[in-house]
């Protein structure tokens, strides 16, 4: 990432949450000159993940900002009805591009079919709506994230025998979907015993501690590591093992690189985390917005199959990045997370251990 990352979300972080607090969208008319275009950004909730807030939001601003592009960026809140009702008062407002982070594939595919008919194009933002019409998708490679997973499963529980429990994210979600074909692409070539595999419903914690402390009694303590979806379920996870005197005997895995993840990792509680730097994706779905306002086609590097559309949907995919103790300190060097909320108190002397000064 650019520098004076550190600078722009201590200030953009607390606006973005602020909003969110409101309940009130991020909103820009001023298009700058030359600006014949209005770009409508639904995020989907502030519960499954902390990144939609602190960091998608603010990075899409000043990517619009940047731009000289007129922009609406609203959060559903979870809540079908309310994306729905989002994408309706867009598009009377007269947005000529949608960046949809969907919900759901059937809610994101219909207020794309919706956008169609009314001439907007469509932009899918991190999760692929299958069954969509969307003229373009940008992610990270998902199947690769859930690769990330598994080798870093396989890298913290090493060559020994071990059962294995994973913990996927939504059933609704197709990213959560690719990130266990990834995982399994790893993980299902190796010795590894799988005892235990769920999905989380909506990646709520709570639902994960509850799954994962009902695997654990039914397997009789016998869960050796964890292949947590995120680090809201790895964290989850990681208050069962508490309970039972097992945390840091059980590899845990994760996925966000969110100050609580990493700060497990730091303790030696998960043994890693997948990072992916949100602000190329952000800046990635703005120019590819900006480039259809301007009637351009966009620039990607590949394409990624809609199986229920039959359709292979023109694609930005980025690389994700397995993060350790060993190399913790890219996330902080980028400003994901700042080295002043990662250190705090006790964690001072842990991250000079991890060499982050």
């Amino acid at each position: 990432m650019r520098k004076g990352i550190l600078s722009f979300l201590a200030v953009t972080t607390a606006a973005a949450l602020s909003l969110t607090a409101c309940g009130d969208g991020d909103s820009n008319d001023s298009g700058g000159s030359g600006s014949k275009g209005k770009v409508g950004v639904i995020l989907p909730d502030t519960t499954s993940s902390v990144r939609y807030e602190s960091f998608d939001r603010p990075y899409l601003e000043q990517a619009f900002k940047a731009a000289g592009v007129a922009y609406d960026i609203q959060n559903a809140e979870g809540s079908t009805q309310r994306f729905q009702t989002i994408a309706d008062q867009m598009l009377t407002s007269g947005v000529t591009v949608l960046v949809l982070d969907g919900i759901d594939s059937n809610s994101a595919a219909a207020v794309q079919r919706k956008a169609q008919a009314q001439g907007v194009k469509t932009i899918d933002y991190d999760r692929l709506s299958l069954g969509g019409v969307s003229d373009y998708y940008v992610s990270f490679d998902n199947v690769k994230v859930g690769e990330e997973l598994g080798k870093g499963l396989q890298k913290c529980l090493g060559d020994k025998a071990a059962n294995i429990a994973y913990l996927n994210g939504a059933p609704t979600d197709n990213n959560a979907t690719l990130f266990a074909k990834g995982a399994h692409n790893v993980l299902d070539k190796t010795s590894y015993k799988k005892v235990a595999e769920q999905a989380v419903p909506d990646w709520k914690a709570e639902q994960a501690a509850t799954i994962f402390e009902q695997m654990l009694t039914e397997k009789g303590g016998k869960i050796d590591g964890v292949l947590a979806a995120n680090d809201g379920i790895g964290g989850a996870v990681i208050s069962i093992l508490k309970k039972n005197k097992e945390a840091g005997k059980v590899a845990v895995t994760g996925q966000d690189a969110t100050l609580e993840g990493l700060q497990n990792i730091l303790d030696g509680n998960q043994c890693m985390t997948v990072y992916k730097p949100v602000k190329q994706e952000a800046d990635a779905a703005a120019k590819l917005a900006v480039s259809l306002i301007k009637g351009e086609k966009g620039e990607t590097n590949g394409t990624t199959n809609d199986p229920e559309g039959k359709r292979d949907v023109p694609s930005v995919l980025l690389t994700p990045i397995g993060v350790f103790k060993e190399n913790i300190k890219q996330v902080t060097d980028d400003g994901f997370v700042k080295k002043e909320d990662l250190c705090k108190g006790a964690y001072a002397a842990k991250c000079k251990d991890a060499g982050i000064q």
